[in-house]
């Protein structure tokens, strides 16, 4: 593949080898690629994920309710692998078309979700509202952060992550294209993080859990190693608020499930029970990365 310029053909053709990270995985057309059911477990959520920032939202808000007393949000969190194509299985493709994690199955209603803003919608109308205000004022703050980061962060992953990170070869446009995009969302969350404890004003809710995974990390200048690229450190409000989110012992539970990545004791692939989180990570069983 040539880094010269691109003059694109009259019509758009798929070439398999395209390169880059995903290059195995994506494709232009939708569907299952193979038979495989879908693993069901005991509980009355059963979630098939990946500890990606999508697949973070939904185990923190999960395991945020269960922190609360919320018995009916136990789950059974199965792992999807999406590098082998496992999202793209005829039994999760039936839970979610457009084979993306993270998605889930409610036994107790019958009904799939996906996308994982409608799943912690989902899942916070589910039980009374938690983290989700009722006030219109407050919630439709909540939902303007909620919409904002689904609306924002594809330009920090497959926008600045893709071509910083995975794309093939570096290329300067894209690259600085979305930086620019990236340090703007930055911004945007540390101006409004100068005035307000949590997206939503001054209570933690699912805006905050949906937005963490992405730019808590991406503040930690874990996203990419690209922490000095962006400079990070100069969004001391987006540090201050990732720093008191990620010290909530829920989050901190949540960010492990379904992690196949990092340090073996804070990865637990699947989750059958509070008490997997103290003798079923990797460091304890050794199993397949």
């Amino acid at each position: 593949m040539s880094s010269t310029e691109y003059t694109p053909p009259k019509v758009w053709t798929w070439d398999e080898d395209s390169g880059g990270t995903w290059a195995s995985t994506n494709r232009p057309i939708a569907g299952a690629t193979h038979d495989k059911e879908l693993p069901v477990g005991k509980h009355p959520l059963q979630l098939y994920s990946l500890a990606t920032p999508n697949g973070q939202k939904v185990t923190i808000m999960l395991e945020e309710l269960l922190a609360l007393g919320h018995d009916g949000a136990e789950y059974d969190a199965w792992l999807i692998r999406i590098g082998e194509g496992e999202q793209f299985g005829s039994g999760f493709v039936e839970i979610n078309p457009n084979s993306k994690i993270p998605a889930m199955f409610d036994k107790d209603t019958g009904l799939r979700v996906f996308e994982s803003a409608s799943i912690l919608m989902y899942l916070a109308e589910k039980f009374d509202n938690t983290f989700l205000p009722t006030e219109l004022k407050a919630r439709t703050e909540c939902l303007n952060w909620l919409f904002w980061l689904q609306g924002s962060a594809p330009y920090l992953g497959g926008g600045f992550g893709h071509f910083y990170a995975y794309a093939p070869f570096k290329q300067e446009y894209p690259i600085n294209r979305f930086a620019m995009e990236t340090k703007r969302q930055l911004d945007v969350l540390d101006r409004h993080l100068a005035d307000h404890e949590y997206l939503a004003g001054d209570t933690y809710t699912i805006a905050d859990m949906v937005t963490w995974p992405w730019y808590g990390r991406t503040a930690r200048g874990e996203s990419y190693d690209a922490g000095e690229f962006l400079s990070v450190h100069e969004y001391t409000n987006v540090i201050r608020w990732e720093k008191q989110i990620g010290a909530r012992p829920a989050v901190q539970r949540g960010v492990m499930v379904n992690r196949t990545s990092g340090p073996l004791d804070g990865q637990l692939h699947e989750r059958h029970d509070a008490s997997d989180f103290d003798t079923k990570t990797q460091d304890k069983i050794g199993e397949k990365a």
